[in-house]
């Protein structure tokens, strides 16, 4: 028997008259009395294979089960299709079954399926179209991420999965115990001891790697971090995940202006890399987009194609304000004004919402936006406080469709306004020492910041919920796969 080919390797260059063997899913299977038309995929391209099996060559029982979700293995001559939808088909001289699928019991038989449905099946979704364009653009996604900071001289630096530190302050962690939860050992004063838990203090799963990113930038100058963080916050938006990728570099000697180049240099050739290397996927998605929006009002849709969408990231600089001036043209913007934002803008200190974010990017400025010096009141303990001692050296990006997709700043270096910011937002310097001491012994300049994963996913492929975007979902009540 020749040699097994992928699917993807066997339409981009056809090698016609000859034998191949392809193994796959079956996508469909039609026919007649004569002829079965059996359409073969592998997950290799979002393409199918026609296999042409002449019922004359093959027992009736092998027939039988070929069917939607079957897997098969098939040889036979690779010749022009004579027929419409494909340019070569596979005229089968062996088949065997690898795999049954009772047609009875598959739940992804060939019509369309919400993808609410195919969240509770998610062991089999990547088998359908959606779901394998999803996971292929993924994979180059993350190609991609680890090309564009090799080739800067980054270094990738593995953060903690476990600790002991709450970089964003907010305590919505996931405790990590060996403790035993129904008679854990108590202090005197009745609290539960955790100094005779397994690592002698409390832990918990990490929610960002980037203090410890930090570390590593003040000894080797520019690292990236790209793992999984984890927030236990009960949201069950379309927007969160209790366990997803982040992607933080950290830079020594960069201040904001230099943090900001970085992120906008980073996205675009994120979203270039996409459009060139995942062109059959993303037409796919494209026109998938396309007739969901039909279905939508008309103050539903994005406006745009996912293609355009992706085109205009690309296509223009990003517009660069700070938070005042962004203040300033919502609060006189006219669906500010008529009271058409769900949340109205009034005074200077307000968290910017998505519906703020995506209209200065999609109907003021008609461009991708990075807003920065954002009042320090709403934001981290780690940002470097600028003169006026309102606002600090914080920058987000904001994209179409999406609002928000990068967070960074310029990390505060000064040691005494780096303590007293941690005494104001009431966390111990006890357990900031180490981050503290970066701070006495050889400080230096430097920035960073966060590109959430899935967030890109969303915009990368159109798809609108960040459940997904990711193989196996974890939410609030959901670890079911």
């Amino acid at each position: 028997m020749a040699k097994r080919i992928r699917i993807k390797d066997l339409l981009l260059n056809p090698p016609i008259g000859t034998t191949v063997h392809v193994k796959g899913w079956v996508r469909t299977k039609r026919g007649n009395k004569n002829v079965a038309f059996i359409a073969i995929n592998d997950g290799s391209t979002i393409q199918n294979v026609q296999a042409v099996a002449d019922l004359e060559n093959f027992d009736d029982e092998i027939i039988r089960h070929v069917t939607t979700g079957a897997c098969i293995s098939v040889q036979g001559e690779l010749v022009q299709s004579q027929g419409k939808g494909q340019s070569v088909e596979l005229l089968v001289s062996e088949l065997e079954i690898l795999g049954a699928a009772n047609p009875e019991e598959y739940p992804l038989q060939p019509k369309k399926h919400s993808l609410e449905f195919l969240r509770e099946i998610a062991h089999l979704r990547p088998r359908t179209s959606t779901f394998g364009a999803m996971l292929r653009i993924r994979h180059n996604m993350i190609f991609a991420v680890h090309k564009f900071f090799h080739e800067k001289g980054f270094y990738n630096l593995h953060t903690p999965i476990i600790t002991g530190s709450d970089a964003e302050g907010a305590g919505e962690m996931f405790r990590v115990t060996t403790l035993d939860f129904l008679n854990p050992p108590k202090t005197e004063a009745g609290k539960v001891d955790f100094s005779r838990d397994f690592f002698g203090r409390e832990t918990n799963l990490t929610v960002s790697g980037q203090l410890e990113g930090e570390l590593g930038a003040l000894a080797l100058s520019d690292i990236y971090t790209f793992g999984p963080t984890f927030r236990a916050e009960n949201s069950n938006t379309s927007r969160h995940l209790a366990e997803f990728w982040m992607i933080e570099p950290e830079m020594a000697f960069y201040d904001l202006t230099d943090n900001m180049d970085l992120a906008e240099e980073f996205l675009k050739y994120l979203v270039k890399y996409a459009l060139e290397n995942c062109g059959e996927d993303l037409e796919f998605l494209n026109n998938r987009l396309i007739d969901e929006e039909k279905n939508l009002k008309q103050e539903e849709r994005t406006g745009m194609t996912l293609l355009e969408r992706l085109q205009f990231v690309i296509g223009s600089d990003f517009e660069r304000i700070t938070y005042t001036e962004a203040i300033d043209i919502l609060r006189n913007s006219k669906p500010n004004k008529k009271k058409r934002f769900k949340y109205l803008i009034d005074n200077w200190g307000v968290d910017l919402q998505s519906e703020h974010e995506r209209f200065l990017v999609e109907k003021h400025f008609n461009k991708p936006v990075i807003l920065y010096n954002y009042p320090k009141d709403i934001k981290a303990f780690y940002m470097r406080q600028n003169d006026d001692n309102k606002t600090v050296c914080a920058m987000d990006i904001l994209f179409p469709g999406i609002g928000e997709i990068v967070g960074g700043s310029q990390r505060e270096e000064r040691y005494e306004k780096l303590k007293t910011r941690l005494d104001e937002m009431d966390i111990p310097q006890e357990s900031m020492w180490w981050y503290l001491e970066t701070r006495k012994f050889g400080t230096a300049p430097h920035s960073g910041f966060g590109l959430g994963f899935e967030r890109l996913m969303i915009f990368i492929t159109g798809l609108k919920n960040i459940r997904d975007v990711i193989p196996f979902p974890r939410t609030p009540g959901n670890a079911e796969f």
